[in-house]
């Protein structure tokens, strides 16, 4: 029985639960569909040595530099940069898995919350990845009417 099959039952059935699993495996299914296709149109346009460096670069920018990192037991102090002697962007987050701060204080994070995150991650890779597909394409070609110029 196909996935959308399953969702449909589900809802008339009134198993909630199920129709929430079903939804977001028929999504998975879809998005994993979707990236495929997008694989395939990059590898068409791109080089594999510009590939390996844009997705290195897009691993540097994910990390944060553990030096801006401070341990505070439970939570984390990360200073993300200083500019003139003042520390900006200074963020608190959770150190504890399943946690969150709110007000100040560790909550545990719902398991709805959990999925809406790990979704919207996913989600954010993936456009990550578009627009630096989409600046790489216009690099290309400014590289190219500078060479055309004489330029480069």
């Amino acid at each position: 029985m196909s996935s959308t099959k399953k969702l449909v039952e589900s809802i008339f059935t009134e198993d909630l639960n199920q129709a929430s699993e079903n939804l977001s495996e028929s999504f998975m299914e879809i998005l994993k569909q979707k990236l495929v296709e997008a694989k395939k149109i990059v590898a068409a346009k791109y080089d594999v040595a510009e590939l390996s460096e844009a997705l290195k670069n897009i691993e540097e920018v994910e990390q944060v530099d553990e030096s801006n990192v401070v341990r505070m037991g439970r939570l984390k102090m990360i200073r993300a940069r200083i500019r003139g002697g003042k520390v900006q962007r200074r963020v608190k987050k959770s150190a504890v898995p399943g946690m969150r701060i709110s007000g100040g204080k560790l909550v545990r994070m719902s398991p709805a919350e959990k999925r809406k995150r790990k979704l919207g991650a996913r989600r954010a890779k993936i456009k990550r990845r578009a627009k630096l597909a989409r600046a790489l394409i216009k690099r290309r070609r400014s590289l190219m009417k500078r060479k055309a110029l004489g330029l480069r």
